[in-house]
């Protein structure tokens, strides 16, 4: 073929090629404006009235376990009615259409309606003409905002029409409350456990209502009742204050989450993973038609093994109770409580926390403070009086035998200083702590102080400042023990007890003893379990392992996280100053000031009572009167050989024994749960569940 035939050939083939591009972008140009002039309304129309919506279900939360694998915590089913509205649009006539429609159907508590829901409820069934009348032309044009004149509308619905509303109309606006409260595509929850009378009815008519469905919910049971139930937390709405805080983590504003104690403290561990449900529904006609549905499914939330042995915390309250009762209401200056903490010295595990008040200016009946345990703080006594002579021993003012000779001591414009009895005599560190002399404690805080008055030998050269870094050095000493620091238990919230802020020297001689500084239960407990622990603080913890919910009933989880004990800090003693003051601990228990209760234990206990003298004013003007008390206290470990339990038992406020008081009462209270624990070792029956 010649060259101009082939050049012809190609001319023509390539003309061809965009011929054929040319039809085809003409087919394409054609069906677009077949799409957008022809068809376009309808698509707009078809697209107006298809939506797509999801929506979000709760899952239960996790469950918790006390160490022995019993469930103290767990998930109930149950229906919750709730409402969806599908949209911004839907007005709030139709809602309050919806919540006519319902009324009959349900019971719902009316108690929180206020005097405004009444009002917006008569005012959003009122007409135009009746409405815009209630409000003038001249005040329209003098009012600056919309809610204003809404306000002023408001206020000019008639009080006789408000009065006049039935109960009928008092259910359809608590109804009406509630659905008004939700977001769209997100269910608003009307009434939670719902009847079976009324799932089957309101389900019959679920076609004339929209947005209303029935949902199976959970709520938290307890299955042993008051037993440790303050420290378990509770679930509630957001708080207000942290509602930016939980959206930035995914949550919906409707959602419950943890508000105090351990639901608040592990709520990232305890909350389910929601189940998700897309809805493509398409209106037509004034139907809804449902296209399609997909879902996926929601998960439990992860659960808790706690280190709490519910059968021991079981007994400890009932302990509590049953000396309380014995005692008597006339035993106390104010209400009747005690309080009590067991722990193991060498993890930190709190095996039982107990609390029993009974407020004396209510008519109600006793009930439960365990969280006083961590939330009161109190003047202990005593019992402080082991960190005193290591503080001693530590800063070298005395060495392990240093006697003093138990005299009353006078200082200047400052209350006479004594012991309990006048008949100690000469008494070194461990009849010290064996016959809790208070006059051996003011010594070493005296020294600290620069100030040494023993006998004939008076030289008392403290001033300010060597007063106050004598209080800096106890009560640094005394923080390595958790007294007046944080304890660092796993809960969002503790006290750590007051520090008296009048810095002389006879408050410090106070301190020593302590009579001056307040501590709560917990960090008494977790006190003489360091010395227990031979010096080393464990962290007091509630959690031992966070586990994956069981595929199925009886077989065992994936452990997710477990927590090891955790050391806070080793005290600045050495072994032998607190072998010694160990030592002295046990003769407080064999021939001291505890033995009468203690000397013949088989558990072979160590540890140091406590009497804090306390008063309290009552009545008024001139009948005012001071009361005097005392706080009961004892702290302890055993065995004392080898310790693997440390208690701390706090009665606050009792008589004393002239004034109707009862002695003793931390002493048995402490016999007794210890005589528990080593029964339970022995075997167990397990915690009695609540009928």
């Amino acid at each position: 073929m010649s060259s101009k035939n082939k050049r012809t050939h190609l001319t023509f083939r390539v003309n061809v090629l965009f011929f054929v591009i040319f039809l085809l972008f003409s087919g394409l140009i054609l069906r677009l404006g077949i799409v957008q002039i022809v068809q376009g309304e309808d698509y707009i129309n078809e697209l107006e009235s298809t939506s797509n919506s999801t929506s979000k279900i709760s899952a239960p939360r996790g469950i918790m376990y006390d160490r022995y694998g019993n469930v103290v915590v767990d998930n109930v089913l149950e229906l919750s009615l709730t409402y969806t509205n599908p949209s911004s649009t839907v007005n709030t006539k139709e809602i309050l259409g919806i919540a006519q429609a319902l009324e009959p159907m349900l019971e719902i508590d009316t108690r929180r309606i206020t005097d405004r829901d009444r009002r917006e409820y008569l005012l959003l069934q009122m007409d135009e003409e009746s409405r815009y009348k209630l409000v003038s032309k001249k005040e329209r044009r003098e009012i600056e905002s919309f809610s204003e004149e809404y306000r002023l509308e408001i206020s000019r619905i008639p009080d006789d029409r408000v009065t006049a509303l039935t109960d009928k109309d008092h259910k359809v606006i608590a109804i009406f409350r509630k659905m008004q409260r939700g977001h769209a595509n997100i269910p608003q929850s009307i009434k939670k456990n719902i009847t079976e009378e009324e799932s089957h009815v309101i389900s019959e008519n679920l076609d004339r209502l929209p947005g209303i469905d029935i949902l199976r919910d959970s709520t938290r049971t307890y299955l042993y009742g008051d037993s440790f139930r303050s420290f378990f937390g509770s679930i509630n709405a957001i708080p207000k204050e942290k509602v930016d805080y939980y959206e930035s983590r995914g949550y919906q504003r409707s959602d419950l989450v943890g508000v105090s104690f351990l639901e608040a403290r592990y709520e990232d561990v305890l909350r389910g993973e929601k189940a998700v449900i897309e809805s493509i529904t398409r209106k037509s006609a004034n139907q809804t038609i449902h296209l399609e549905t997909n879902s996926k499914l929601g998960k439990r939330g992860n659960d808790l093994v706690l280190t709490l042995d519910m059968e021991l915390q079981q007994h400890l309250e009932n302990i509590l109770k049953n000396e309380m009762e014995k005692a008597g209401n006339y035993a106390f200056l104010q209400d009747r409580s005690a309080y009590a903490v067991l722990m193991d010295p060498r993890t930190g595990d709190i095996l039982a926390m107990a609390g029993f008040l009974d407020r004396a200016d209510y008519e109600s009946t006793n009930y439960d403070d365990h969280i006083g345990n961590v939330t009161k703080a109190f003047v202990m006594g005593s019992t402080v009086k082991a960190a005193s002579v290591l503080t001693g021993f530590q800063s070298g003012i005395i060495k392990p035998g240093d006697q003093f000779h138990d005299q009353p001591i006078r200082l200047p414009a400052t209350p006479v200083k004594k012991s309990w009895t006048n008949q100690l005599g000469v008494v070194n560190d461990l009849r010290a702590l064996e016959q809790s002399s208070n006059v051996y404690m003011f010594q070493i805080g005296m020294r600290l102080a620069k100030c040494y008055y023993e006998g004939a030998n008076k030289h008392c050269g403290w001033d300010s400042e060597s007063i106050r870094e004598a209080y800096s050095v106890v009560r640094n000493s005394f923080s390595q023990f958790g007294l007046g620091s944080e304890t660092g238990i796993d809960l969002p919230y503790y006290e750590t007890g007051l520090k008296g802020e009048s810095e002389v020297g006879g408050n410090l001689m106070d301190l020593m003893i302590g009579q001056y500084d307040t501590y709560t239960p917990l960090q008494l407990a977790q006190y003489i379990s360091t010395i227990a622990n031979d010096g080393y603080r464990m962290q007091p913890r509630l959690v031992r392992e966070i586990r994956e919910p069981a595929i199925k009933e009886n077989e065992p989880s994936i452990v997710v996280q477990s927590f090891e004990p955790e050391i806070l800090n080793r005290i600045d003693m050495s072994d032998a100053h607190i072998k010694r003051v160990k030592k002295g601990l046990r003769r407080v228990m064999t021939r001291g000031t505890a033995s009468k209760k203690f000397a013949d234990a088989t558990y072979r206990p160590a540890g140091k009572t406590g009497t804090a003298q306390v008063g309290i004013a009552v009545g008024s003007d001139n009948n005012r009167q001071f009361l005097e008390g005392n706080t009961q206290t004892l702290v302890g470990y055993a065995p004392y050989d080898a310790p693997e339990i440390a208690f701390a038992v706090v009665v606050p406020f009792a008589k004393l024994d002239d004034g109707g008081g009862r002695k003793g009462m931390a002493q048995d209270i402490s016999d007794q749960a210890l005589k528990t624990y080593f029964k339970l070792k022995n075997g167990r029956k397990g915690p009695v569940l609540m009928k």
